[in-house]
């Protein structure tokens, strides 16, 4: 299979997902809009399972930094991760552009930022108001890339919600937490862009699973000199590798194949679900009540989020029923 093709891997429908018709469904063609909905879920869901696989993984994460510190725990994600990926993807490492490493090479580091800063953040301030700013950054992109004027009603909607959640404001946090909160939100922003693009430049997940190998590699040091041989205990190892599964493998996986269908203006909006899914789970797991301000801001997340994919997916309505 020809890795370097950017062809092999632009946005159509996947047969999984969108089966050659049977000669009764050509007898009878299903109606566009329905069609094009029931495509439209299945990016969307996969973006819906990465956010939840995340808030676990990030809870236990947080239960790990005791043991190894925060660029321990990232260390730990990274290189678990990356070993997995590359087992099970066994991508080509021949044959592929200058540009295509390039793109691989911008993503892993963004990867590393990414999570490096975030775990900085809620070591210095709670996991809610981190998350909440770090959202900023996918919200800020999904006006910047955004074509439709409608799209920014969703993204301020979803702002609203942001802030709801967060208490209203900020001014009681550690503003070193807060900036690299900040910070991750940056280079979370960047992720999608480079998620994408790597995405349509190699087949499945062989890109990822490349860009994590150098994000591992990119934090391997820092982690040795945080932690030396703590990373080496048998149960810091699972944990660790639980956390990289949860964390990294199964979302990265799920959101770079969402990418591929989905823009990133709208993906960047759906990201901001992840501090409502986290409230959810606090309610759920923890037993953590939601107060009326909490179950509004949650709301105003999930309309607008809705609203940017029903708005992306009634885009191509007049163009198909036209022929």
């Amino acid at each position: 299979m020809n890795l370097s093709s950017a062809d092999q891997s632009a946005p159509t429908p996947t047969p999984a997902l969108a089966p050659a018709p049977t000669p009764a469904a050509t007898a009878a063609p299903t109606p566009v809009g329905r069609a094009r909905g029931r495509r439209a879920l299945g990016p969307v869901g996969l973006v819906l399972a990465g956010g939840i696989s995340v808030q676990f993984g990030g809870a236990l994460a947080v239960s790990l930094m005791p043991r190894v510190g925060a660029l321990g725990v990232v260390t730990l994600r990274l290189l678990v991760a990356a070993v997995v990926m590359l087992i099970v993807c066994r991508p080509r490492v021949r044959g592929h552009s200058r540009t295509d490493w390039g793109t691989v090479i911008a993503f892993g580091v963004t990867m590393a930022a990414m999570n490096g800063l975030f775990y900085q953040a809620v070591a210095r301030i709670p996991l809610g108001p981190a998350v909440t700013l770090e959202v900023l950054g996918p919200l800020a992109l999904s006006v910047l890339a955004s074509r439709r004027a409608v799209n920014l009603v969703w993204a301020g909607l979803a702002l609203g919600g942001v802030f709801l959640l967060s208490g209203g404001g900020f001014g009681d946090l550690d503003p070193v937490g807060v900036a690299f909160a900040l910070g991750a939100g940056a280079m979370w922003a960047t992720y999608i862009v480079f998620s994408a693009r790597t995405g349509r430049r190699f087949p499945q997940a062989d890109g990822l699973a490349l860009a994590m190998a150098v994000a591992a590699v990119l934090f391997l040091p820092l982690g040795v000199v945080e932690s030396g041989v703590r990373l080496l205990d048998p149960v810091t190892i699972t944990l660790g590798a639980a956390v990289a599964v949860l964390s990294s493998v199964l979302p990265y996986t799920l959101e770079l194949l969402a990418l591929r269908r989905l823009p990133a203006s709208t993906f960047a909006v759906l990201m901001s679900l992840e501090p409502g899914i986290a409230a959810i789970a606090g309610f759920l797991v923890l037993g953590q009540a939601l107060s009326l301000t909490e179950g509004l801001a949650i709301a105003l997340v999930i309309a607008a989020s809705m609203g940017a994919v029903r708005t992306q997916v009634g885009r191509g309505k007049p163009k198909s029923a036209q022929g």
